[in-house]
Formats: structure tokens, sequence, C-alpha cells
């Protein structure tokens, strides 16, 4: 399937009726999902139910963490309504700041415990995977890597790029290889592939473009990203990093919705979420130009990625995660932020 097919896909999906109109109502979105995917979903709600969707969409070098701080710096006097995160550990972070009131949804109850809050302040759904895109045309496939530690080889030096680890998914991955990994070893790692001449890029996206342009040979992006690229006929493979027995394991991370506390429209809100985590929408995630991984029941359709049912996923505890945020952003702050 073309990217041009998948959009189209995509607003087929989201064509059917929702329903009688509710002109009148407003709901104020802070949506770090990429604007090209989550902007059709919330335009079609709008249409089809005449609720004013107000969104606010970030800029690609700061994505979540300019929302996350929006959300505290209003706490006083709240704006947002829902947040459509595209990561995970920034929502527990409001979480544990007592900055989420909880809500009831329906179409959670098919969820794993592992992407809701057990409080009911926050919901996961379409996942996407942490990956390796690889430019075919400048590797060969017995040099192919196949998982995060060989992006420290040598022989890589000054061919391997990444994002920003401060911001977005980067971060929300580092902070999770602290957890998985300690303190130490992750900071033998990062510091490491600084020394390897790893290319700091402003998002997920410009690596993905990046390695589809050979101006490096090896990415470390998000699924959406580099589906991208090939959907663009770019010489490009994605790889899935340490998903043989024994590894570390692929990084999968949901976007999670999230209902700020005293939120001017917060009824209008949770109908929203309803909508969001309906398996429809999920349906049109997972068939649509991001190829994102569902997470709910009722969901029978094979993404154009791979799953947690066909690659190893990486075990972490994404709240143990969560509290390495700090120290590891400190960290990464010291070593990265002039990149």
């Amino acid at each position: 399937m073309t990217r041009r097919d998948a959009v189209r896909t995509l607003s087929a999906l989201l064509a059917a009726p929702l329903g009688c109109g509710r002109g009148g109502e407003r709901v104020v979105v802070y949506a770090a999902l990429d604007r090209e995917f989550s902007e059709p979903i919330l335009t079609a709600y709008a249409r089809k139910t005449g609720v004013d969707v107000a969104a606010k969409y970030d800029v690609e070098s700061t994505k979540t963490v300019g929302l996350v701080s929006a959300i505290v710096a209003e706490k006083a006097r709240p704006r947002c309504d829902l947040f459509w995160n595209n990561e995970i550990l920034n929502t527990i972070r409001l979480q544990d700041q007592g900055l989420l009131q909880p809500f009831d949804v329906a179409a959670a109850a098919g969820v794993a415990p592992a992407f809701k809050a057990a409080d009911n302040t926050w919901y996961g759904l379409a996942a996407r995977a942490r990956v390796l895109l690889i430019n075919v045309d400048a590797v060969k496939e017995s040099d192919i890597p196949r998982g995060l530690n060989d992006l420290i080889d040598p022989r890589r030096k000054n061919r391997i790029g990444l994002a920003k680890p401060l911001f977005g998914t980067t971060a929300t991955h580092a902070a999770c290889l602290f957890a998985a990994w300690g303190d130490e070893a992750a900071k033998r790692y990062f510091r490491a592939l600084k020394a390897n001449g790893a290319q700091v890029f402003s998002g997920n996206k410009n690596v993905a473009q990046a390695v589809g342009e050979g101006r490096i040979d090896v990415g470390l992006t998000d699924t959406d990203d580099a589906i991208g690229e090939v959907d663009a006929g770019r010489p490009v493979a994605i790889l899935y990093p340490d998903r043989d027995a024994g590894q570390l394991g692929t990084l999968f991370l949901p976007n999670t919705l999230a209902i700020p506390k005293g939120a001017p429209n917060a009824a209008s809100a949770r109908i929203l979420a309803e909508h969001l985590l309906s398996p429809e929408v999920e349906t049109a995630l997972a068939r649509g130009p991001s190829a994102q991984i569902p997470l709910g029941a009722g969901v029978d359709v094979i993404p154009r990625v791979e799953t947690p049912k066909t690659v190893a996923t990486m075990r972490v505890d994404f709240r143990k995660a969560a509290e390495a945020w700090g120290r590891t952003m400190e960290f990464l702050a010291a070593e990265f932020g002039g990149a």
C-alpha cells in the first residue's frame, strides 16, 4: 500500500456517521502525535458531531515536552481538555504531579493493563516501535546492524543518526534504557554514541529522511517516520532492533489520552476520548499513513509494521522509566544539549 492509498483509506474509515450533531460544544485538544496523522481524525470528528475541536500542535523539535510544559504552566487555569500524547512517560509524570483527572471510557475495556492507568487517569492506544532505518544502498546485507549496540561499532563512525534525545519518543526511549540497563550502563552507551560521531537531528522524521537521502547509513527512529520513507520509494529497510532471543527486545510506545485536572470541557473530552479509543479509529490509524499498532480489542487489522506478537518486546517498567526521567534528561542535556 502506497502512502497515498493509506491516506485515502484513513479518510474512508472515518467517513461513517457518528450520530447526531452536538453544536455548541467545544473541546481543546493538545496533540503531540504528528499533525498529519492526528488532524484528519480530529477534523472528521468535528465535522460529523458539530463539536468545535480546537487543536494545538507542537513543533517537531520539542514535541511532547512543549505541550507538557504548557499543561503544567496552565494548571491554575487549565486550557487543555484532552491531551493526546505520542508517548507515555510524560503522561505518567503529569499523573504523578496530580495534574490529571480520572475518567471512564468503555472502549478501554480491551486495553491491556500495562497500557492504561490503574487510577483511570490515562489510556493507551496506537503504539509505535522504535526501529533502525537502514539505507540498503550504503549498507551491505552482511553488515546490517542487529541491535542498538551495533550503532557504537567504529565501522559506523559518523554514519549514524538519532533525534535530539531531549524530546519526544527519543527522550522516552533514553529513559527506558536508563531504567532497563541502569544509569551507568546507559550513560556509557550514550557517550559511546556521541564518540562514534552520531549525528543529531531535530526530530525522528528528519532522521528517517537523512537515511532515505543517503546522508547517513542508519538512523534510530519511529515506525511511522520510517514507513514514510518506505512509501516514498527510498532505498531503505526497517529493522526491529534486539529482536532475537537473549537480546533487549524492541521498544513499543503507545500514544496516550488524558484529561488535565480542571479541564473546562471535561465531559466533551471524555466523549472524544471514547471515540479515539474505538476500534474504528485504531483501525484507521493502523491502515493509515502512520501504520500505528492497535492496542485495543476488536481490531483485527494487521498493520504494515510488526507487532509485539511477531517481535520480542523490550520489557520495561514505564513507571520506573518515568522516575528516571529527571536524571536521564540532566545527563543527556549535558552530553547533547548543544547538538
